[in-house]
């Protein structure tokens, strides 16, 4: 490899926080042209790493080299300066504006003064071909989908001549199809001379994408090899032990239905829907984007309204659209967009696992803070919270650690159906087992869970019998034994008995309608 080559290069950086070393003698590498993946668990340094890159943090120890020569990077413009442009999970719009001006914000093109739209129009949507998307540059962000979404983000990024693109788990909300597309506009700009970082949970990807493989554990670069190194392999570097069972599902004989739900209907949206799920008892839910996953668990638990059909914990039915009655009967959810709808995100780690229970420990309006504490600390034990401490911002925490917060505080109030609507989705191999293994103790508790997600190996190596859903309808059930992935697809494109009012592109692109 010649200098002229590489890109960038980091030696012996060191970044700690008050309580914790989050960054410790990590080297890392790009070069010129190349996909080189970077490689953890959930809270290794990851993101603190390309944080420093973007600017945002500042190292305590080593040094980084852009095109040979040290760096300072200060803040965003100093990365962008030199070329680095990075893509988080959580997009960087502003919803109210257009295509177009979210892509040139900041830096629009004048005219006498005055910004020229028809110029920065045009401008974008060289940019928007470049990248191989279909939409306006007049088209408001608010109205695309995520993968849209994740385009006008690339488009961002190439309008600032970036060099360096960090990609952080962009595939994470995608469709096997937009991922499909990604990855070609990934190689395009791989061929154009780009160097690309790319954070991915997905080991599968890293062979199809991938050139090189940095693996971080524990705040240390503990290795850096091919892109076809197996997985098993790269699961080993990163959580120091091989996993043997991917999937550790415990079976046992189900018991009695805690939950049943009956003919539930929301016109328009699901139809006719029923099921029920049995203590002791994985019950999967799976389909293609759109078919209406979501939506039917949300009713379930009051969040949502509906129309017809009946809901019943332990025999006994629930009122429509009332989630404290949903709550007192024993019904937990854990919703796909934890950071959003599961979390408080600037309360600690304390307070959201007491966020259930809270009412019940209230008396004559004072709040049992004590025993709530007490509690807390016991849950956060029980699941391995890896935290400075209970007061600890829960923002600040890795997404495989808010995860266990969500399901701890359904614990903590002795949930006996819990949902769980995408409960793996941005962790990585080695939280996702301590996740499964959390539902094999609910299980063997006697506590009935149903599971949507949109990894299919998930579905069918956790559950016990597969629901597969499709526009709107339950299309079939499958027992373990009979649950494949081809079995669950053919159900999942099968055309519904009556058809149902379909979903506009933009539901579906969004995520809604899961």
């Amino acid at each position: 490899m010649s200098n002229a080559d590489e890109l960038l290069r980091i030696e012996g950086i060191r970044k700690t926080f008050p309580g914790v070393v989050a960054l410790d003698s990590v080297d890392f590498d790009l070069r010129r042209g190349e996909v080189h993946v970077l490689l953890g668990e959930n809270g290794a340094g990851k993101s603190t790493l390309i944080k420093m890159l973007s600017g945002a943090y500042r190292p305590d120890a080593g040094r980084i080299l852009a095109g040979g020569e040290e760096v300072r990077i200060h803040g965003a413009q100093d990365s962008e300066r030199l070329g680095i442009a990075t893509i988080y999970q959580e997009f960087n719009l502003v919803p109210d504006l257009t295509v177009a001006e979210n892509i040139f914000l900041g830096r629009q093109p004048r005219r006498f003064g005055v910004i020229d739209r028809k110029r920065m129009e045009a401008d974008a949507a060289v940019l928007l071909e470049r990248v191989g998307v279909n939409v306006s540059p007049r088209a408001r962000v608010r109205e695309l989908g995520i993968a849209r979404l994740q385009m006008v983000e690339i488009a961002k990024a190439l309008s600032l001549d970036a060099r360096v693109l960090i990609m952080d788990e962009p595939t994470a909300v995608l469709t096997s199809e937009e991922v499909d597309k990604l990855f070609a506009i990934v190689r395009r700009l791989r061929e154009d001379g780009v160097g690309i970082v790319f954070i991915t949970h997905h080991l599968e990807e890293i062979a199809a994408l991938g050139d090189r493989v940095t693996v971080i554990r524990d705040g240390r670069s503990v290795g850096q090899v091919p892109a076809s190194t197996p997985q098993d392999e790269l699961v080993r570097l990163m959580v120091g032990r091989s996993i043997e069972q991917q999937y550790p599902r415990e079976r046992a004989e189900a018991g009695a239905a805690l939950l049943s739900v009956e003919g539930l209907t929301r016109d328009g949206v699901f139809h006719e829907v029923s099921f029920e799920v049995r203590a002791g008892e994985v019950v999967g839910i799976a389909g293609l984007v759109g078919a209406g996953r979501t939506e039917v668990v949300r009713a379930v638990f009051g969040a949502d309204p509906y129309d017809r059909g009946t809901v019943r914990v332990s025999g006994a039915p629930l009122p429509r659209h009332d989630v404290n009655a949903a709550m007192a009967a024993g019904i937990g959810l854990v919703p796909e967009d934890r950071k959003g709808q599961g979390l408080v995100l600037d309360q600690s780690v304390e307070e959201n696992l007491g966020l259930v229970t809270m009412r019940a420990a209230t008396r004559g309006g004072l709040v049992d803070l004590k025993g709530q504490r007490a509690a807390a600390a016991r849950m956060a034990g029980q699941l391995g919270v890896r935290m400075a401490g209970l007061g600890q911002q829960v923002r600040t925490l890795s997404g495989g650690n808010q995860q266990k917060v969500v399901i701890g505080k359904w614990l903590l109030a002795d949930t006996k159906v819990l949902i769980l609507d995408e409960p793996t989705r941005g962790i990585d191999v080695g939280a996702k087992v301590e996740i499964y293994q959390l539902v094999n103790e609910l299980t063997a508790a006697g506590a009935a869970v149903l599971m949507i997600s949109s990894d299919l190996p998930e579905v069918l190596g956790m559950s016990d019998r597969v629901l597969v859903m499709a526009q709107g309808r339950i299309a079939g059930e499958l027992p373990a034994e009979q649950a494949t992935q081809d079995a669950v697809m053919a159900l999942a494109v099968s055309a519904p008995a009556t058809p149902r009012t379909t979903p506009t592109t933009t539901e579906v692109e969004a995520g809604r309608g899961r």
